[in-house]
């Protein structure tokens, strides 16, 4: 089937929200502010009509376009040799995270945050690394709702993020932050139980979610603004992770890009209160963040946009051959350090299995 495409597609990086935050890092950053473009062709699948749609501006295909849809689902090698140096470095050791715990664990109970998100940088030396067949090889092993792959320069994207961050269908805005977080070797029904029967954990996401209905209702009409399915959850990962969908109506006068700029970073990826957190963050992580915890997002129109948040992502950087990937956990008051560095781990777990390390 085709049809006409008018649809944008791009990110925009955690450190632009720090500059919408009045923040301005120090540190050595990789990336723009944010990256944009528009497709000529745009491949859709319909899963309930089982169809593939073809958003084109034309009347004919691409010849490129007709053989990449022939070769749809070849992959390669995505590691191409065996003798690439496999070397791993965290931006923070075990050990140096636990500390940063306990300090932000200081900060909380000193109440200049009340939670926060630390990540470490993870970074493994793969110069002959297929990074599109990775991407390909990670959807089939480890699937997730919002997987994006995106060139920017000398950097190849991969983005799993099982995490929406705004969607606005109409003028109808949803957002499903995730908050909690529980591994397993053998998933069974009982481990949703004590999920969401954590404390702790359960408190991670009301904080959230309140923070999220208050980054929306700017845009909103007034008392739209409502949360359904609290304490949801769906296994991803090896992960039991735990969500809530908060609703909201679009007010008139507003476009789907205020939505997304008044509400970004989004607080999942931050803590609250959202700026102190952010900065605690900034002092807290010796490397920048880059793409990681920002969002990606696809635009139609004003009034119809999805775009997911940028976690389980990572990129290859082509001029030096190394792959960084990041993870991170939310702290709250009860966390424990050790525990937290684990979680983060796990996290980090399938781009760690994958890469043989």
């Amino acid at each position: 089937m085709l049809s006409d495409s008018d649809l944008t597609f791009g990110f925009l990086s955690y450190t632009y929200g720090m500059k919408l935050r009045d923040m301005i890092t120090e540190k050595r950053t990789e990336f723009p502010y944010g990256h944009l473009k528009k497709y000529m062709t745009v491949l859709e699948y319909d899963r309930a009509a089982g169809e593939l749609v073809v958003h084109s501006g034309g009347d004919q295909l691409p010849e490129e376009i007709q053989r990449a849809i022939s070769s749809a689902g070849a992959t390669a090698d995505f590691l191409m040799s065996s003798h690439s140096k496999r070397v791993l470095a965290q931006s923070l050791s075990r050990e140096a995270y636990i500390d940063g715990v306990r300090r932000t664990l200081e900060h909380i109970r000193e109440g200049y945050t009340y939670q926060l998100n630390l990540s470490i940088k993870f970074t493994i030396e793969r110069e002959s690394l297929n990074a599109l067949s990775l991407f390909t090889h990670l959807y089939k092993t480890y699937p997730a709702p919002f997987y994006a792959w995106f060139r920017s320069g000398q950097h190849q994207i991969l983005s799993t993020s099982p995490e929406r961050f705004l969607r606005v269908d109409g003028g109808r805005v949803l957002s499903q932050p995730i908050k909690g977080t529980l591994r397993f070797e053998q998933y069974d029904e009982s481990l949703v139980r004590v999920l969401t029967e954590s404390p702790k954990e359960s408190a991670e996401l009301s904080m959230i979610v309140d923070l999220i209905r208050n980054d929306i209702s700017l845009n909103c009409e007034y008392g739209s603004v409502r949360v359904d399915g609290h304490q949801s959850t769906f296994v991803v990962d090896n992960l039991v992770q735990m969500y809530s969908n908060v609703f909201g109506s679009l007010k008139s006068d507003r476009t789907c890009v205020d939505l997304l700029l008044d509400a970004f970073p989004g607080g999942s990826v931050t803590g609250c209160p959202k700026k102190k957190s952010m900065q605690i963050i900034d002092k807290l992580e010796p490397n920048t963040r880059d793409i990681y915890c920002g969002s990606f997002f696809v635009i139609k129109d004003r009034k119809h946009m999805d775009s997911s948040i940028a976690i389980r992502t990572g990129y290859y950087d082509t001029n030096t051959g190394a792959f960084h990937f990041f993870a991170g956990s939310g702290i709250v008051v009860d966390s424990d350090p050790e525990r937290e560095y684990d979680e983060t781990v796990a996290k980090a777990e399938k781009f760690l299995k994958v890469l043989g390390q």
